[in-house]
């Protein structure tokens, strides 16, 4: 989530830390890049042709959800069951109930404020939560919050009744420590398998310096897999490093520097992510069971430290782009609604500093789409019961995705 403090932008011109990480940010890079599509055996095809994809900048952002105007929101998500209400999240640690149609004022849903480290860095608070896949039985949210005395993040599970949780029904599921107060991390999402996915970052500072990046034997820089269907969680036994000795078994891959924001296609089933990088280039990857995706030996495309690296084993990014268009990504969702038939199978995410918007098309290897420039400090995304794509962001307001014309 590098990038996303209240002062923004003018912090990344500083060079200074911002949410997503405290990085030194550096105006390096270039234009948005792909990995080179593989050689093509023409076939002979009876499949039409795919219908043409987005068009370059047309689109735009429409505030939606006026009611929903709060200080240092960063999460968004339908509340399952409830085809009119969401909640919205904000990193001080309150959560509220929002009616889609602003029939009725929001509510407070849930607030952790109480629990969050005292002095929180610039990257730490309520970072994340999400609805167990069996809500409407079991009524359970799990979110993520980080701790003081000693600085970690924490797992922790919460029942709802009567509209709102139940503050003293906290369970604590997982915690760990976390080193220094940025590259937090903190999604959390529920895979098509029924399980917990749990984002986190290298521990922070600057550089990896305690190369957590290249260790399976830690569960940062890392997305976790969970079964947290019991009272505490257990490890899925198709879990990719539960045979590796020495590696922790709750990992699902690893190599990244500070995941902010990944989803899966609810078409597909596929994970992708936006993992922050350092100074030169911000990545979009696709997830995949036990995959290393680089980070500190690779930033992008780049080997990180030296001009030359080992590759052997590493998986590259779907595409990356470089500090010249933003500083910090912010992973969205693949496209599956209705409104814009064009951005059908194309992942949508955009970046904090630039609020610049891209969408990649998820079955070929070409290169970013750029739909718009609106500018806004985008924190996260989000989708409407409808599967429509909304931003949110620190200038206090709610966007919907939308055609220009």
């Amino acid at each position: 989530m590098d990038g996303k403090s209240a002062t923004g932008v003018a912090l990344v011109i500083a060079a200074a830390c911002f949410i997503a990480a405290c990085i030194v940010a550096a105006c390096g890079g270039g234009k948005s890049v792909s990995p080179p599509p593989p050689p093509l055996t023409p076939t002979a095809s009876d499949t039409p042709a795919p219908a043409p994809g987005p068009v370059a900048n047309a689109y735009r952002l429409v505030q939606t959800l006026p009611q929903a105007d709060f200080d240092r929101m960063l999460g968004f998500a339908a509340i399952p069951g409830s085809p009119n209400e969401a909640v919205v999240l904000t990193q001080g640690g309150v959560i509220y109930r929002v009616a889609l149609d602003g029939s009725v004022p929001p509510a407070v849903f849930g607030d952790v404020s109480g629990l969050l480290i005292a002095n929180p860095g610039s990257e730490e608070g309520l970072l994340g939560l999400a609805f167990s896949p069996t809500f409407a039985g079991d009524g359970r949210v799990f979110v993520d919050y980080s701790a003081g005395n000693p600085r970690r993040s924490v797992l922790a599970r919460f029942r709802v009744a009567d509209g709102a949780m139940d503050m003293s029904s906290e369970r604590i599921i997982l915690e760990v420590p976390q080193p220094f107060a940025n590259h937090i991390g903190g999604q959390l999402a529920f895979g098509p398998d029924g399980f917990l996915y749990w984002g986190l970052g290298d521990g922070g500072s600057e550089g990896d310096p305690q190369q957590n990046g290249q260790k399976t034997s830690t569960l940062l820089s890392s997305i976790l897999r969970l079964d947290v269907s019991g009272d505490t969680y257990a490890v899925p036994p198709t879990n990719p490093f539960v045979s590796v000795e020495g590696a922790r078994p709750e990992k699902y891959a690893y190599g990244l520097r500070n995941p902010w924001r990944f989803s899966f296609d609810p078409a597909t089933g596929d994970l992708w992510a936006g993992d922050v990088g350092q100074n030169k280039w911000e990545e979009i990857d696709r997830i995949v069971a036990g995959g290393n995706y680089g980070w500190s030996i690779m930033e992008g495309f780049e080997c990180f430290r030296t001009t030359g690296c080992d590759q052997t084993g590493l998986t590259l990014p779907r595409a990356a782009y470089g500090h010249d268009f933003g500083c910090s990504v912010t992973g969205g969702y693949v496209y599956r609604g209705t409104a814009m038939p064009e951005l059908q199978g194309w992942y949508v995410y955009g970046d904090y500093c630039s609020g610049m918007i891209w969408a990649l098309d998820t079955t070929t290897n070409g290169d970013p789409v750029l739909l718009a420039e609106p500018g806004h400090p985008i924190t996260s995304f989000g989708l409407l019961p409808d599967r429509e794509v909304v931003i949110i962001s620190f200038d206090k307001a709610i966007y919907q995705l939308e055609r220009a014309s």
